[in-house]
């Protein structure tokens, strides 16, 4: 592999493009916060500047992968990017959760090789920062671009639908937690069922068909923040959940009360990623903070089909906090032998975004 790039401004997310045709596309988001002193636009609170770094991935030979960047956009910080899964013949779209409270639209222009911003959207109040965003349609890909949940640093949720196939519009918004919800994702199987967590140390689930005064159930046996969701795309019903606690949950949306299985992976996690195989359902990718990244593989078994789990492979080359990781979903990401996969991660501090594989 080769030697990490510099992000300049601390690094957070890393999202590999799922589209077919440009899956060598990787983003990367970086959020940093910048002194009145540093400030160019004469205001004198300190502002959060970021920038929306993307790659493509060129590969020569065996397993010697280079990054190649292709544009450097300058934006609010970021706090979190996902990219739509749409029909193969769309255009690739990426959405960005900032600092500033807007959800921005990019889509991929072919001719010209980079991201044009497609559509922006202010949510919540002036200072309210935009944590986290989850696309609808992933297990289902639609023509359009699917509804978006956010979750905002003022404790509120809310769903954005498109409007006119080119953006999104507000359509509902709620007080969902005490304290920051890190973190907001679809069931990826219902699109009626959203999860959140939150710094109040609770998972909750909400049925958009029930309204949103309360949740439709609240698990909160954490030692700490909850701050990563995802829905499997493979396995109906089960997602996995972390949690600043250092363990990583997975759930049945039928009994949200009582996990199916419990995983300590030390360091306090951030992100988790299941596989974008089918054949490797059964691995999970974590973003650990404080203890690198990690491949977590369940074993086969169970009523769940998931059983107890082992830490197939662990990188411990960043310097720094591990937030933002990937799966790279093109075939030429993964090993000759069909086993190992690219995976993109990077860290805050030392700012740096490496490749290795998993």
């Amino acid at each position: 592999m080769r030697p990490p790039i510099d992000t300049d401004y601390p690094a957070v997310s890393a999202e590999f493009c799922p589209a077919l045709g440009f899956r060598n596309v990787l983003a990367c988001g970086t959020y940093r916060l910048q002194s009145a002193s540093e400030s160019t636009s004469g205001r004198s609170k300190q502002t959060r500047v970021g920038r929306c770094l993307i790659y493509k991935v060129h590969t020569e030979g065996g397993e010697d992968e280079l990054l190649e960047q292709v544009q450097d956009i300058e934006m609010p910080g970021i706090l979190d990017m996902k990219w739509c899964h749409q029909p193969e013949d769309s255009a690739a779209v990426l959405g960005i959760a900032d600092a500033d409270g807007f959800i921005s639209l990019h889509q991929w222009n072919l001719d010209e090789g980079h991201l044009n911003k497609l559509h922006s959207t202010s949510l919540g109040e002036s200072d309210a920062l935009c944590l986290s965003l989850d696309w609808s349609n992933r297990c289902f890909p639609s023509r359009d671009l699917g509804s978006v949940v956010v979750s905002l640093s003022d404790g509120t949720l809310s769903i954005l639908k498109p409007e006119n196939s080119t953006g999104l519009v507000q359509v509902e918004s709620w007080s969902a937690h005490d304290f920051e919800p890190w973190i907001a994702a679809w069931n990826y199987w219902d699109d009626n069922i959203i999860y959140s967590g939150g710094d109040d140390a609770k998972l909750k689930g909400w049925d958009i068909r029930q309204g949103f005064e309360n949740s439709t159930f609240v698990y909160q046996r954490f030692d700490a923040g909850v701050t990563a969701i995802q829905s499997h795309p493979y396995v109906e019903h089960l997602y996995a959940v972390g949690s600043y606690d250092s363990t990583i949950r997975l759930f049945d949306s039928r009994k949200p009360l009582q996990p199916l299985q419990r995983v300590d992976v030390g360091g306090g996690v951030w992100r988790v990623k299941w596989h974008p195989s089918a054949e490797r359902k059964h691995d999970l990718l974590a973003a650990c903070m404080h203890d690198g990244f990690k491949v977590l593989h369940f074993e086969e078994g169970s009523e769940s089909g998931f059983g107890s789990a082992s830490i197939s492979k662990r990188y411990d080359e960043h310097g720094s906090l591990a937030y933002g990781v990937d799966w790279c979903y093109s075939q030429d990401g993964r090993s000759k032998e069909g086993q190992s996969t690219l995976i993109a991660s990077c860290s805050f501090y030392d700012h740096s975004l490496h490749l290795w594989r998993g």
